[in-house]
């Protein structure tokens, strides 16, 4: 129940702050332009608190239903306009002010993210060391000659500063046949120039892009020997004499470098007998393990009773924070907002073509619980998430769909060409034909949620 609590005001925080800079994008825009503002609302519906202020006496409102907000101006389309103010009308002003008005609600969520990865880089952004495992041998980074230990420095050009940013990167060049890293093999002087490899890309479908492509390609982190947590009693792993302290160097004669590497060799192998390797105290020895069989999510997986972790000496050895002076900072966050947003239009166009699945839509339900997470795991956490919904709420918002701000200027831009506003008629039939597509949007996103959370 507390937890219920956390994630519903972790996202209740969320959508304050995106909404409140969201609307306060068109308003501070309308008061430059000259419109009136009567009110400025986070919420629909009911209005349940409201006080008045400014030289307008603009109403600040919280309304009942949380899940979005408006502005509401001086407009004679939705009501009468006192004498007085019909020159501050929003209809009366000019297209190309109308469309800056519109347009800054959307900007705002993208400049508030800009500023909220600046803070990160600023504070620091923690992460490991882009050191690959030893690849196995039927995969693309094998075939790239890529190697156990070596540390990618860059790709195609651009800088790699954590596994985390080489995940990213190869993520957005999906679309590409192969990429060129730039690595720093194990053995390597610090004078040596790093060894560019050709990875090939084209192996991987575009469906699989939504799963662990990368592990795919052959890339695994180097975490260093996974180090027995606890080998639960009465499971394969303890009868067999695992304990706790042992480190898991290898099984069946295969390196395994992190706890992933050790799961996901127990989970393919249920009912057959593994060699391990492990090192325990200095001295080196193997022991069979036989993981049981266990159905999990309608399959079959072999478990072995082990609570692993990354041991830590290693995951001191492999960390490193990522951090930028205030001018990189915000050249960073600029960057890493535009990637995102092209990175967003692209991943709508692969649902709307079929290339990637529906089930990437989420809904409120999804929201809370990731808001709720990302605020458990820290602050710099919450604010990258924050961060990446402000980009998917500014460029949902720009989408030319009729009821989202991006529709309006779609009618405005006509509007240019034309020489004069849009018919009643068009505007109607639009807005109608935007709230259906929104409603079974919608409707996808919650049955989305609730086909993860049931």
């Amino acid at each position: 129940m507390i937890d219920l609590v956390y994630k519903i005001a972790a996202f209740l925080v969320t959508l304050g702050i995106l909404v409140v800079f969201h609307e306060l994008g068109h308003y501070v825009v309308a008061r430059w332009c000259g419109v009136k503002v009567l009110r400025f609302s986070v919420g629909f519906g009911r209005v349940v608190w409201s006080r008045k202020a400014g030289p307008d006496q603009t109403e600040w409102a919280v309304s009942a239903i949380p899940l979005g907000g408006y502005v509401k101006m001086a407009d004679e389309r939705e009501g009468d306009v006192a004498p007085a103010d019909l020159a501050r009308a929003f209809n009366r002003q000019s297209v190309w002010k109308r469309i800056a008005i519109v347009a800054a609600g959307p900007i705002a969520n993208l400049l508030l993210a800009i500023v909220l990865y600046a803070g990160t880089y600023m504070v620091g952004i923690p992460g490991q060391r882009a050191v690959i495992a030893e690849p196995a041998s039927a995969t693309a980074a094998a075939a790239a000659g890529l190697r156990g230990g070596d540390l990618v420095v860059a790709l195609d050009g651009v800088p790699v500063q954590s596994w985390q940013d080489l995940r990213w990167r190869l993520l957005r060049a999906q679309d590409r046949d192969a990429v060129a890293l730039a690595v720093r093999p194990k053995d390597a002087r610090a004078e040596d120039a790093p060894v560019v490899r050709s990875l090939a890309l084209g192996g991987v479908k575009a469906a699989d892009w939504e799963g662990n492509a990368i592990a795919m390609l052959g890339l695994r982190p180097d975490l260093g020997a996974p180090l027995v947590g606890e080998a639960v009693p009465g499971k394969p792993a303890a009868n067999a004499g695992l304990m706790k302290g042992d480190h898991i160097t290898a099984i069946d004669g295969v390196a395994t470098r992190s706890p992933g590497d050790v799961a996901q060799t127990t989970n393919a192998n249920a009912g057959k007998p593994l060699t391990f390797r492990i090192e325990r105290d200095g001295a080196v020895s193997d022991i069979v393990v036989t993981p049981e069989a266990a159905e999990q999510g309608g399959k079959t997986v072999g478990l072995a009773g082990l609570r692993l972790s990354v041991d830590p000496q290693e995951a001191q050895r492999m960390a490193v924070t990522v951090r930028f002076g205030v001018v990189d900072a915000f050249a960073q966050g600029a960057r890493k907002t535009w990637e995102l947003s092209v990175f967003t239009l692209k991943m709508l166009g692969r649902i709307f073509t079929g290339e990637a699945s529906v089930k990437n839509i989420s809904g409120p339900l999804t929201l809370a619980d990731f808001a709720g997470q990302s605020a458990q795991a820290g602050a710099l956490v919450f604010v990258g998430y924050l961060a990446l919904i402000s980009i998917s709420l500014g460029v949902l918002n720009l989408l030319p769909v009729p009821l989202l701000d991006g529709g309006h200027l779609l009618y405005y831009f006509a509007e240019v060409v034309k020489g004069s506003p849009v018919s009643d008629r068009v505007f109607e039939v639009g807005q109608r034909i935007g709230m259906a597509m929104l409603a079974v949007l919608m409707a996808l996103a919650l049955f989305n949620d609730f086909s993860r959370l049931f």
